[in-house]
């Protein structure tokens, strides 16, 4: 087996750990939210929301810290350059999410469609949205990873441009806005307005063109 082989088996190895991983924590953290659910909303979970405690929502918020920390631990631990670990932080939390939306599709048979409305996430305000914007980003955060995986068994060294960080920052900022500007629907217990859609799109936009750009640049510049 020469070394190509042996770098790529692994590769191979390390990503299926990985996702092992993230699909076990997905399923650990859907489990939680089974039984918030079941406390909270025993007829169902929807919208209007109804209002935890101030300390129940603070445990909320650190065991959310504490699940991206877990992320991040592991793709520092198999990562051996910085964007390879970014690159693993990607596909860890893509997985993640995807499968804690599987795993709660398993268990208790929600969401019904992926156009149903859920809380996303609570840092700094909370986040709501339909259950296919964070689907659409974890699919591409793992479709980026692996690409920039790949790049690095080629021989690449990974080094996104500034034009790229700018663009990814402004896409953010859009995404971002979308799912926090309902203030009323995620802390004053009222229906949510409309999605906006136009403003996720958008974003993932600009996150695919900052991606080609940055490959391009790369696969062009960096050959190590």
């Amino acid at each position: 087996m020469n070394h190509t082989s042996v770098n790529r088996g692994n590769l191979i190895r390390t990503l299926i750990w990985v996702a092992i991983f993230s699909i076990s924590m997905a399923f650990i953290e859907s489990a939680v939210v089974v039984y918030l659910r079941a406390i909270f909303y025993p007829e169902g979970f929807a919208f209007p929301l109804k209002l935890e405690s101030d300390n129940l929502i603070g445990i909320e918020v650190l065991r959310e810290i504490a699940t991206i920390f877990i992320l991040l631990s592991i793709a520092v631990l198999v990562g051996r350059k910085l964007w390879e670990r970014f690159a693993y932080f990607l596909f860890c939390f893509g997985v993640w999410d995807i499968f804690y939306y599987v795993w709660l599709k398993t268990l208790i048979n929600w969401p019904s469609t992926i156009l149903d409305w859920d809380i996303l996430f609570l840092i700094p305000l909370p986040w709501i949205g339909p259950v296919i914007a964070p689907l659409t980003l974890s699919l591409l955060m793992i479709i980026f990873s692996l690409i920039i995986m790949y790049l690095y068994y080629k021989g690449y060294d990974f080094k996104p441009p500034l034009v790229s960080k700018i663009l990814v920052l402004a896409g953010t900022g859009l995404i971002l806005f979308s799912f926090m500007r309902d203030i009323d629907a995620a802390l004053h217990q009222a229906l949510p307005q409309p999605y906006l859609y136009g403003l996720l799109i958008t974003g993932e936009f600009l996150y695919i063109a900052a991606f080609i750009i940055s490959y391009v640049k790369n696969t062009r510049e960096h050959k190590v």
